[in-house]
């Protein structure tokens, strides 16, 4: 008996340094070997040390994942493309091509003002609601097939 192939899953937002980096981390960490992962972004700023931080406390370590471009992955076929943020989705070019596109609007949490712990607050928060996200999805995709 064969192996399936893996499905391919791109998340996608506009700095690609906390959400799609969380989201990445979550299904690699949840689904182990059965997505093949990637994330950019339409503008990409580097892996915000505190959402390495924030994954590294519920032992998810993402701290070797990459801040890449969405222009590195022109022409590149994926079985899902997810958003992550509203500015991407607004902004989300043609590539990469996607057989089902889903949207997640996720707030940002590096634009929460205000004390370190009200920050890191926001970063727990809004990775909660990711890994949520991300278990609906795993267990959605587990009923399709």
């Amino acid at each position: 008996m064969s192996t399936p192939a893996k499905k391919s899953v791109f998340f996608l937002c506009t700095g690609n340094s906390c959400r799609s980096q969380m989201a990445e981390g979550f299904l690699r960490h949840l689904a182990r070997d059965r997505y093949e992962v990637s994330s950019a972004g339409t503008h990409p700023m580097g892996l915000h040390s505190r959402a390495v931080e924030t994954m590294q406390d519920i032992n998810i370590d993402i701290s070797d994942q990459r801040s890449q471009s969405i222009d590195e992955f022109e022409g590149v076929s994926f079985d899902y493309v997810v958003t992550v943020c509203d500015r991407a989705k607004e902004s989300c070019p043609t590539t990469p091509v996607g057989g089902t596109r889903t949207h997640w609007s996720i707030d940002d949490p590096t634009s929460v003002i205000g004390s370190g712990d009200q920050r890191q607050a926001e970063f727990e928060r809004v990775r909660d609601i990711i890994g949520e996200r991300v278990k609906q999805f795993i267990q959605k995709d587990s009923n399709k097939t």
